[in-house]
């Protein structure tokens, strides 16, 4: 029996998590908040991949090319994405064993996306995201984490987050050590 694209990907539950990230539109995949999230993950014992969504615009682009680099991965996942890249993460979930979602600032109930509230494949969800987002509503993330009981922080910040990193760490460390 061969995997297809579409299959959700299983492998051998005892080889620990992956931590794979998925960065926003405007951003890189080893910016601050990454690599800062990327030690917490080394921390525990975990791998951490960044797949480069640079120049590519389409959200389910870059779903694939998340897909891509877990197929060449032997273990499950903990997704964590920011922006754009909690909506690739969320897509992705499903095709993925994903074990965690942790997201940040995720684009969730924005038009235009193939789906504007993706269900995620996993029951370990925590969001966190901005008051004052000026890209992605509160109200959005909200009734997204209300409707799939996911934990979730709201921060006096704006979408970027960047002045929260060292709240971000806290956060994503609680979450991986559960």
């Amino acid at each position: 029996m061969s995997v297809k694209s579409e299959d959700p990907v299983f492998y051998h539950a005892r080889k620990p998590p992956t931590v794979l990230f998925a960065h926003g539109k405007e951003s890189g995949p080893w910016g601050e908040k990454i690599v800062a999230l990327a030690e917490v993950a080394r921390k525990h014992g975990y791998e951490s991949e960044s797949p480069d969504f640079m120049g590519i615009d389409d959200p389910e682009a870059r779903v694939k090319l998340l897909l891509k680099a877990a197929f060449a991965k032997q273990s499950p996942f903990i997704l964590v994405g920011s922006s754009m890249g909690g909506y690739v993460a969320l897509r992705a979930s499903a095709m993925l064993q994903t074990v965690g979602l942790f997201l940040m600032a995720p684009a969730i109930g924005i038009p235009g996306y193939q789906e504007p509230h993706p269900v995620p494949a996993c029951n370990k969800m925590t969001i966190i995201h901005a008051w004052k987002d000026e890209l992605i509503p509160a109200k959005n993330v909200i009734e997204y984490a209300e409707n799939y009981q996911a934990e979730l922080h709201l921060l006096n910040s704006d979408h970027r987050l960047s002045g929260q990193i060292p709240l971000l760490v806290k956060l994503f460390d609680s979450f991986i050590g559960r």
